[in-house]
């Protein structure tokens, strides 16, 4: 079976204010339906990683591969539509446009796609946020929802063009506890009802626990996960 991403000797150097290696020979790939998670201590390269992985970061050597196909050496305007076609990228920090209604800012992402009709984008993201349990707050300016209520949108903004791997860099760091477990049951969901891959940087080692696989960072490398 195609891995959805692979990544193959990936090597990450930061040049300013000195040369830094701080990504080492990265191999590893994430089947279809798997959810996993990335540990490690702050500054081992997790975020670097999965800012690579993502597409948004292309300064890098080894190669990387979306479905088979390979993405490394691809200008940034084929990336960013690959990008939007397959990725849903969840962060710490919501990034919702406040005077935007929640409906309007889930269908940014369809209506920088166009795939599809004004008629249909609206549809979908009502189903998403339907299946988030917060279709209710739709016409609702995003800044005047709860933190946890923002980050349901955020998933929702990340699902709505049906990515291949929805990946998310501490989705629950600024969450407290009840609304982080509700954006794992939500991950969990997503995984075993639709088989979305799914790739999580988190410190949250509970989190982490219950994820099919971890992969641990220490100082640039993968030293534990099966990669």
């Amino acid at each position: 079976m195609t891995p959805v991403i692979e990544a193959r000797h990936i090597d990450k150097f930061f040049t300013s204010p000195v040369e830094f290696h701080v990504l080492k020979d990265i191999t590893f790939q994430i089947p279809p339906g798997e959810f996993t998670s990335i540990m490690g201590k702050s500054g081992c390269g997790k975020s670097t990683l999965l800012y690579i992985l993502s597409t948004m970061d292309t300064d890098y050597r080894g190669e990387l591969l979306l479905k088979g196909e390979v993405l490394s050496g691809k200008p940034q305007n084929r990336l960013s539509r690959i990008r939007n076609e397959n990725i849903g990228f969840v962060f710490q920090f919501h990034y919702l446009l406040g005077d935007f209604s929640v409906l309007e800012n889930v269908m940014l992402p369809a209506r920088k796609l166009a795939r599809k009709s004004e008629e249909e984008i609206r549809h979908d993201a009502h189903e998403k946020l339907r299946m988030l349990h917060i279709e209710h707050l739709a016409l609702k300016k995003a800044s005047r929802i709860s933190g946890g209520e923002k980050q349901r949108v955020a998933i929702a903004r990340a699902l709505i063009n049906d990515p291949a791997i929805l990946m998310g860099d501490e989705p629950t760091g600024n969450l407290d506890s009840y609304n982080s477990e509700n954006v794992f049951q939500i991950f969990k969901q997503l995984k075993e009802e639709k088989g979305l891959s799914l790739l999580i940087v988190t410190h949250d080692e509970d989190f982490a626990s219950r994820t099919d696989r971890i992969l641990e960072m220490d100082d640039g490398r993968i030293v534990g996960g099966n990669p």
